[in-house]
């Protein structure tokens, strides 16, 4: 494994549209114990320090960001899903609470995406979109080439256990940052309760305890199983200055975003 490295580094899947910020500050890195890391500025897409910040790891439920973005670009808002996915045969998997026949608007589903990382929700969208789990998820595939991201491969449109279903710190800083290009992504992630009234009302929380922890923050998503470990990427504004940080396999995933954040906020400069 490489060591944590504060070298900031260009963007190679998103043309940047500012001037990377220099390191000004002295302060050492966060001491962390996660599988990989990263930092990536908004503005340029420079990466401003990491740690195995490409290799190929399991992201768990980080995989929603992929299919929130297919399902915001190919389908609109109102639109009303009747859904074949029945929730309850989903064993110790995170759930919006679907079974067939259920009536939601895309918006509805997608926050029952976002927001408690319906797995459930990833299968009714990627099918109804797509026509079949096999066509989604070769969308989904296709979304990461067209980005220029190289570490990813997915199987399906959840991130449950596979391990043909890799992705990197990396790759998913720069999906979270063009997902937040997204008007709607944006207004989404950010949102800590919503109740989705379609043929049953469902209330749901937004798992992303930063939301509520962190001043500024407003994503993106958290994820965990088994391979993969507590996964998150989060997004965080400051002085009108935004970065994203993304952690793969980190127990301590909240407080280590959290210190990281602080501290590239804190060592870099923004002309």
């Amino acid at each position: 494994m490489r060591p944590a490295s504060a070298t900031v580094r260009p963007a190679a899947s998103s043309a940047a549209t500012a001037a990377a910020p220099t390191r000004t500050g002295n302060a050492p890195l966060p001491s962390l114990n996660a599988g990989a890391w990263v930092i990536v500025d908004d503005a340029s897409g420079a990466m401003l320090a990491e740690k195995n910040a490409r290799q190929r790891l399991a992201p768990a439920s980080l995989t929603k960001i992929t299919t929130a973005i297919l399902a915001i670009e190919g389908m609109e808002p109102a639109t009303v899903v009747t859904t074949d996915v029945d929730s309850r045969t989903m064993i110790d998997s995170s759930v919006m609470g679907l079974v067939p026949g259920d009536c939601f608007t895309v918006n509805d589903l997608l926050y029952g995406l976002m927001l408690p990382s319906g797995n459930d929700v990833a299968l009714a969208l990627g099918r109804y979109e797509a026509g079949s789990d096999a066509a989604f998820v070769h969308k989904m595939n296709t979304l990461v080439k067209r980005l220029g991201l190289t570490d990813t491969t997915y199987t399906d449109p959840h991130g449950l256990d596979d391990p043909q279903h890799l992705s990197s710190a990396y790759d998913i800083a720069m999906l979270s940052r063009y997902g937040m290009s997204l008007p709607q992504f944006r207004s989404i992630v950010k949102t800590t309760s919503y109740t989705a009234r379609g043929s049953r009302t469902l209330s749901m929380l937004n798992t992303n305890a930063l939301l509520n922890s962190y001043a500024n923050a407003d994503g993106v998503k958290t994820g965990f199983t088994d391979a993969a470990g507590r996964t998150i990427s989060v997004t965080a504004s400051r002085n009108g200055r935004r970065l994203y940080v993304v952690l793969l396999n980190d127990q301590n995933r909240e407080a280590d975003a959290a210190a990281l954040l602080d501290w590239a906020f804190a060592n870099f400069n923004w002309r």
